[in-house]
């Protein structure tokens, strides 16, 4: 039996029969509320049927807990301009919409100015601008609207549409497959060696892995998610047993809240049906802003029967020459000489100089199809 989604039930907000009257305001989003909008809508954020008003969202950015006590992490909000905000009252009915396109209706119950200092110093644990999280929060409107959302158009697609899978769509695949041990792996990146490791490592315990790359807006200098993807298939089709993996996008975006988005995530996973979640060193973080494993410390703040899903801990996997094979430091003697760890960064710098990048660290099949990304 798969776990009950967050606070017990699904949301399903897509396609009811909404009037989308064109003299209703209309109010223009930018791709991270596109996506958020989609989310709270096919249930990905349940039990957020709505975009925060202040009591939830104040809740959530001081205790990680909605008003109901709830455990939530990182705040869903709608920003909008002060003039924007100014025309607007609450019980106002609004039209979402994004590049001339209505993709959703709000009805509105809160307009506020939020403290987004204080917001970025409790979710990001930092003010610094140069984290694409604070940018982010600081750069867009500065009113927040609260309101219940409704989706009545799909959003563009980054990759194949099949790809697309609501909640609904993955629990009933999951049963179909008579899976019930699951485990979630968020990637906004390809996968190399060491994410297989762990991958594989968990997939012995379980029934099944759901292998679900964030598809939406992440920063500039990520790779693509349609090159993620590709990439993605081809390990799936020469390294993976076909009957025990489900390949599907996952349309959020990425906040880059390290601690905090680990929970995110992790609640996002268990509404998609998963028991187990892959948290390993730095999960969601970028730059130096948070210590390797805070990811994983965050979760004793709260109980495992409240989250319901499982986090399985790992530490950094590489691969030793001396041992032959990936390990970690809980299974390798040996030292970091014979260990081999690149960084994200410096995977990019020798895709880009068309350096030879060992295949211990990557499948030669992915790294072919990241030197013809990097090759145009």
């Amino acid at each position: 039996m798969l776990l009950l989604p967050h606070g017990g039930s699904l949301v399903n907000r897509q396609f009811a029969n909404v009037d989308c009257n064109q003299n209703l305001i209309k109010i223009e989003l930018d791709p991270i509320s596109l996506s958020d909008l989609e989310c709270l809508s096919n249930g990905a954020f349940s039990p957020l049927d709505s975009f925060m008003n202040k009591d939830d969202y104040e809740a959530v950015v001081l205790y990680m807990r909605l008003t109901n006590g709830l455990p939530w992490s990182v705040p869903i909000t709608l920003p909008v301009t002060e003039d924007k905000a100014k025309q607007l009252t609450k019980q106002h009915e609004a039209l979402l919409i994004y590049e001339n396109t209505i993709y959703g209706k709000i009805e509105i119950t809160d307009i506020y100015k939020p403290d987004k200092l204080l917001e970025v110093k409790q979710v990001y644990r930092t003010e610094d601008l140069t984290h694409p999280g604070v940018r982010n929060v600081m750069n867009r409107g500065s009113w927040y609207l609260g309101g219940r959302v409704t989706l009545v158009n799909k959003p563009p697609r980054k990759v194949g549409s099949s790809y697309y899978l609501d909640p609904k769509e993955t629990r009933e695949q999951f049963i179909m497959n008579g899976w019930e041990r699951i485990v979630g792996f968020q990637t906004r990146n390809p996968i190399h060696r060491a994410h297989e490791y762990l991958q594989k490592t968990a997939l012995e315990q379980m029934d099944g892995l759901l292998l679900h790359p964030l598809v939406g807006e992440t920063k500039q200098d990520d790779i693509p998610a349609e090159v993620r993807m590709k990439s993605y298939e081809t390990l799936l089709q020469h390294y993976y047993p076909k009957n025990r993996v489900l390949l599907s996008a996952f349309p959020g975006s990425m906040r880059y809240a390290g601690p905090r988005e680990a929970i995110f995530h992790s609640i996002i996973r268990k509404n998609y049906g998963c028991s187990h979640i892959i948290i390993g060193r730095d999960h969601a973080g970028v730059g130096d802003f948070y210590g390797p494993y805070d990811a994983q410390h965050i979760f004793a703040e709260f109980d495992k029967d409240e989250l319901g899903i499982i986090p399985i801990f790992f530490e950094n996997s590489f691969y030793c020459t001396k041992c032959g094979s990936m390990a970690t430091i809980k299974t390798c003697p040996h030292d970091d000489k014979d260990r081999l760890t690149l960084s994200g960064t410096r995977v990019r710098d020798m895709l880009k100089n068309n350096e030879p990048i060992p295949t211990n660290f990557s499948r030669s099949e992915v790294i072919s199809i990241l030197r013809d990304y990097y090759a145009k």
